[in-house]
């Protein structure tokens, strides 16, 4: 593995250094540079440039070569080069086991075979006796309660995966159906271990234990939380007289719950699970601007150049063979649209008033890390930056001519100066006020700067190992290239920065969708016990509450918030038009703040 790994890093050296010199002769954006540029990018040799792999690290060395060579200084302390520490993964520490004891025998149970712990669960020690509760829900809504007139206290309970209507998708049990979710709930009602298993029904589902993966959010305190195999479960069942899959046929035939301790067994469990700590690279260099005053003034122009490498997060292939996702479209061709541009812009620095940065991002596909570490962690000062571009997906135009531009109420004058730059173009532009969106401007407009974002649409290759070069409208981006570099000079050289507008936000809150409506933005980048949030939308009831950018939310009502998913859970159980007391941590102190929850 070793020289076949140290071989592919020599082609790819002589490949890129191959390109790199091709760069060098023409400060046009030309179709012919784009594909030399996503050629290399989107190429098997950076297996996809997973944030923190050594294929990104490659990509990060090309771009950062070419802004050398194109003259860009350095933004960070002399380097082109911003790192960053995130979570790329979960690991099995040692130690972890589950053992049962019965009357009759104490057994193992083999790990990753029978038993495995979950990602979401806390590094702790249990045993002690089991009870089954059903599928875990707790809801009076419902009429439903798997924890009525039963003792869990101290123990371990043992669960259900879905719920009693799991053939159905819209049932009203579904939002109560997650694993976090039923593992909150079985803590509050005060379990000290979980068991999940893969019930017998429905029918088709496969008895699969759940990967470790990394679910954005740390474990839950204290509590082990494992899966077994459904035969496991069946033979406890069967020491105690009792059919596994004839008491969950009649929980989901009757909807009513049937919850009791297993006797003469107890569980024995220790979960040890590590998060994998790695680094990303945002890359960077900048141009200074030539008016004395303006030059002070900073123009962000940026792309994310990491993917999904062979789809560790957020792929939507369903083979069963590993494969690349090289990304070309998603986003090796914002990546070198800013290699291009820079690489243009520098041929006629002496003409800008205004500096202007060009970064390309990491950690976009694991929520915006990049983006988000630099807003926080600005070698500029953030009230200097006057405006920021993104280009996300901007190598599928078609025949159409549709170009989408994201954040275009965010500043007054951006749809008048879009408009006449196209004068040149004719796109069928489509315009979206909002500033907040799934790329990395979002990061900066939670900050009040004002944003654009470009973008060509979505594609049935979005997240797949079919999107490749093959797909790339090379001729396409080359004009919408040009576009982009119209309107960054009108920027430029304006004699007033742009305003900033605080576009209301329409989308859903956190990850899922619920009636009510708050107005946060959640920091899915931040690493703290609770729910750091970047911003409140304008006139939302956050804003009228008095939450700010960088509150840290540690208890919503009664619920205790550690993570985005608390935070999520404890919405559902409000309706519009409920004041809500909530506990925020903001400069190091606790504050209190009422608020009155809006409607969708």
């Amino acid at each position: 593995m070793k020289n076949k790994y140290y071989g592919s890093l020599i082609i790819s050296f002589l490949f890129f250094s191959a390109l790199s010199a091709q760069i060098k002769t023409n400060n046009e954006i030309t179709a012919d540079e784009l594909k030399a540029h996503i050629s290399y990018l989107a190429s098997d040799s950076l297996e996809g440039r997973f944030t923190g792999s050594k294929g990104a690290d490659l990509a990060s060395e090309y771009i950062a070569q070419i802004f050398s060579e194109i003259n860009l200084k350095p933004l960070f302390d002399n380097s082109y080069f911003q790192n960053f520490p995130f979570v790329s993964g979960l690991k099995l520490s040692e130690n972890n086991y589950a053992k049962i004891h019965t009357n009759d025998k104490d057994y193992s149970l083999k790990i990753n075979e029978e038993f495995s712990p979950t990602p979401f669960t806390g590094n702790a020690f249990f045993k002690g006796q089991i009870v089954f509760a059903g599928y875990g829900i707790s809801e009076p809504k419902l009429n439903y309660d798997d924890y009525k007139d039963i003792d869990v206290k101290g123990k371990a309970v043992l669960i259900l995966r879905y719920n009693p209507e799991g053939d159905n998708p819209h049932s009203d049990f579904e939002q109560y159906s997650a694993y976090r979710y039923k593992a909150k709930t079985a803590k509050e009602k005060g379990a000290s271990a979980v068991i999940f298993v893969t019930g017998f029904y429905p029918k088709d589902d496969v008895d699969k234990l759940m990967e470790l993966r990394y679910d954005g959010a740390a474990g839950i305190d204290s509590l082990p939380i494992i899966q077994i195999k459904r035969n496991i479960a069946a033979e406890l069942f069967e020491s105690n007289k009792l059919n596994l899959s004839e008491i969950q046929k009649q929980i989901n035939e009757n909807k009513k719950p049937n919850s009791f301790l297993l006797q003469n067994i107890q569980f024995e469990i220790n979960t040890a699970v590590e998060q994998i700590i790695e680094y990303g690279k945002n890359v960077a260099g900048y141009i200074e601007g030539n008016d004395s005053n303006l030059k002070n003034e900073y123009i962000v122009l940026g792309a994310h150049y990491d993917h999904l490498g062979y789809g560790q997060v957020g792929s939507l292939y369903r083979g069963s063979e590993k494969k690349i996702h090289n990304g070309a479209d998603d986003n090796a061709s914002g990546t070198s649209g800013v290699i291009e541009l820079a690489e243009n812009f520098s041929s006629i620095k002496n003409n800008l008033k205004r500096s202007i940065i060009f970064i390309c991002f990491a950690g976009e596909e694991e929520g915006l890390l990049g983006s988000s570490y630099f807003v926080n962690h600005s070698p500029i000062e953030l009230e200097k930056i006057v405006s920021m571009i993104n280009m996300d997906m901007i190598g599928r135009l078609t025949d159409e001519n549709k170009l989408i531009v994201y954040g275009t109420g965010t500043s007054s004058n951006w749809k008048d100066y879009l408009n006449q730059a196209n004068n040149n173009y004719s796109f069928k532009l489509t315009f979206n006020d909002e500033g907040y969106g799934p790329s990395d401007h979002s990061s900066f407009y939670s900050a009040k700067i004002p944003v654009l974002f470009f973008f060509t649409g979505t594609h049935t290759d979005y997240h797949r190992p079919s999107d490749d070069i093959d797909k790339i409208n090379f001729k396409g981006e080359e004009k919408l290239l040009k576009f982009v570099e119209d309107v960054l000079y009108v920027i430029d050289t304006l004699s007033k920065r742009p305003d900033y507008i605080d576009v209301p936000r329409k989308q859903s809150e956190g990850r899922m969708r619920f009636r009510v409506y708050v107005g946060t933005i959640p920091d899915y980048s931040s690493q703290v016990e609770g729910l750091k949030i970047t911003g409140v939308s304008n006139d939302s009831p956050a804003q009228k509450a008095g939450l700010q950018a960088g509150d840290i939310i540690i208890k919503f009502g009664e619920k205790k918030i550690s993570n985005i998913y608390d935070y999520t859970y404890a919405l559902g159980d409000y309706s519009p038009g409920d004041i809500v007391e909530i506990v925020v941590i903001r400069q190091g102190e606790k504050l209190k703040l009422n608020i009155e929850l809006g409607a969708r």
